[in-house]
């Protein structure tokens, strides 16, 4: 186990610290590709989507996570060199300012810059109380003109942008503080499952997968369904947690350290109920902590699966994270290793007339 949690922790610093936007998902595709070469045949489709397939034969067992982070692009330069940008994926325009980013050049440097706006000194008494909006802001990298933004640091229209943030151990043993630990937390999930599973007997066909361009639309899954043709897709994310202060403590769905969450519901995709009954029945015989959620909004990959094809079963499972689409989210350690054992068990009870079951309606 002491093993096990080290290279967790090794993994989703790895993972969080990397520079990975939607639709510039590369850095996060190179550490699946490196940890999971080994585990089966490699394979990604036209969108960017990494696949991994081990095991014989079988039903088609999807295990995926979303390799994106929420970020931003470089929209424009100004004549004195401050970056304009747009972001991709939800932002708070209340997180932003005076926080560090990185712009990604198209020769791989990293220009680090911060997000700034016209300082509240000069502005209206009435302009200082209200949220600044993101066509508001700059980022400044210290260039003095947009020739020396481009050519001496090489920053061009279109470069993706990500938050800076180290991966960092907080003084409460078990809890860590990275950005992007949506969906890094769920990416980390699949490859530890993944590489357990590779080396191990399963009743199933298992594709492992890292998706694009969740946070803009579930955009990657809608092809990845097709490419991976699965038969079962299980999901695992990092959900917001709903445990801290404005919150009813009665009502929490989504605590630091009370398990992996088995969601039923959210506004984009309602869990196939046999599977979802199933995993809950494994949790709850084998002593796994698990919250089951309900929720009024939000979304996952599990919207565009779901639907794809002829229709999926799909579960999704996942890591509470507080202050997700922020430079800082956190999580509790105890609840990835519950993830990650509750997926190992799933699908090793996925077999042939398991799966056939979930969808067995005449």
């Amino acid at each position: 186990m002491g093993r096990m949690r080290d290279k967790a922790v090794s993994l989703l610093q790895e993972l969080t610290e990397a520079h990975s936007v939607p639709g510039h998902e590369d850095e996060v595709r190179a550490i699946f590709v490196n940890e999971l070469e080994d585990c089966g045949e490699l394979a990604t489709d036209k969108n960017g989507s990494v696949f991994c397939e081990t095991g014989g034969d079988g039903p088609r067992v999807l295990v995926a996570g979303h390799m994106d982070e929420v970020g931003f692009l470089v929209q424009n330069i100004t004549a004195d060199g401050f970056v304009q940008f747009v972001p991709v994926g939800g932002w708070w325009e209340h997180t932003l300012l005076s926080q560090r980013v990185e712009i990604l050049t198209r020769s791989g440097d990293k220009i680090l810059g911060v997000v700034s706006s016209r300082p509240p000194h000069f502005l209206p008494e009435g302009q200082r109380k209200q949220v600044m909006s993101i066509d508001q802001m700059f980022i400044d990298i210290g260039a003095e003109s947009r020739k020396q933004a481009e050519d001496d640091f090489g920053v061009s229209l279109g470069d993706p942008i990500a938050p800076v943030s180290a991966f960092t151990a907080m003084a409460r043993e078990d809890l860590y503080m990275a950005k992007a630990f949506d969906n890094r937390v769920g990416m980390a999930g699949v490859i530890q499952a993944g590489s357990v599973l590779a080396d191990s007997m399963h009743p199933n066909r298992l594709v492992l997968c890292g998706t694009v361009q969740e946070e803009v639309g579930l955009r990657g899954a809608k092809t990845a369904a097709s490419f991976a043709r699965p038969d079962v897709a299980i999901i695992l994310e990092g959900p917001p947690a709903d445990d801290t202060p404005g919150f009813s403590r009665a009502d929490c769905q989504g605590r630091l350290g009370g398990g992996v969450q088995i969601r039923m519901f959210d506004p984009t995709a309602i869990a196939n109920p046999r599977l979802a009954r199933l995993a809950i029945s494994i949790a709850e015989a084998e002593n796994i902590p698990h919250q089951v959620t309900v929720r009024r909004s939000g979304g996952t990959d599990a919207g565009s699966f779901h639907v794809a094809n002829q229709g999926i079963p799909t579960l999704v499972l996942g890591v509470p994270a507080r202050y997700i689409h922020s430079h800082n989210s956190i999580i509790d350690i105890n609840d990835f290793h519950h993830m990650v054992t509750l997926v190992i068990a799933l699908v090793r009870r996925l077999d042939q007339n398991a799966v056939d079951g979930l969808t067995s309606y005449l």
